[in-house]
């Protein structure tokens, strides 16, 4: 069984959406400390005037809480959605952009961070063809240190290989032992190989939202741009 963990992010770039394809099971983990300029809330478009970044706001107060107990501000979706309906336009499959904006910002409504974050996110899998099992750590009791709520996690999922964004080497690294006495096989995401595509300005950017590549790339190709096939 091949399990990711992780935070759930706002309208996140391919990268993500590759992690969660690589998985049987996808856990969000939310159940963490909220961090401030973080990709919790805010992610990078890429218009014909170039990169920008797009920003939920947030209240100084929330990094006190918990992920999944911050709170949205109102009035936020209908500005967000200007700004992308302004960027992206002109994009070839606007369109199939514009069909996920108008759910997300006008027909659907959350009172939580975690909440509109998660929900999107299976939204945009659902569209690109992921087929993988989505759970959340608020199922599960986690207790000790965060590399013991992670192992308990993990253990709960019966997990037998856990695949790690290449960030979390600098915490995980020389604990690869605990993974083992519990059958669980440690492996780190490659983020690499990924097609370009023509984007509405040059250079090619691959950090940025996969809002991107569904507004340049027909629904059905989208995935090649996301993983081999």
């Amino acid at each position: 069984m091949k399990v990711v963990v992780l935070q759930s992010n706002y309208i996140p770039w391919k990268g993500y959406f590759d992690l969660i394809n690589s998985a049987d099971v996808f856990c969000f983990y939310d159940e963490v400390q909220y961090t401030k300029n973080d990709w919790r809330n805010r992610n990078k478009i890429y218009s014909k005037n170039g990169i920008q970044w797009l920003t939920i706001p947030i209240v100084k107060e929330a990094v006190k809480l918990k992920i999944s107990e911050v709170k949205l501000p109102d009035n936020w979706q209908k500005e967000h959605y200007k700004i992308l309906q302004f960027a992206y336009g002109k994009a070839p499959y606007f369109n199939q952009l514009k069909e996920l904006m108008e759910d997300f910002y006008f027909n659907s409504s959350f009172e939580l961070l975690s909440e509109f974050n998660q929900y999107t996110i299976q939204k945009i899998s659902s569209f690109i063809g992921i087929s993988t099992k989505f759970d959340n750590s608020a199922n599960y009791c986690l207790q000790g240190s965060k590399l013991d709520r992670l192992i308990s996690l993990l253990v709960d999922l019966k997990a037998t290989e856990y695949i790690s964004g290449p960030t979390a080497k600098d915490y995980l690294s020389g604990n690869e032992q605990i993974f083992e006495e519990k059958g669980i096989k440690l492996t780190y995401m490659n983020y690499g190989g990924y097609l370009s595509y023509r984007q509405l300005s040059e250079p090619f950017e691959h950090a940025v939202s996969v809002f991107d590549l569904i507004a340049n790339i027909e629904q059905s190709e989208i995935k090649k741009h996301i993983w081999l096939t």
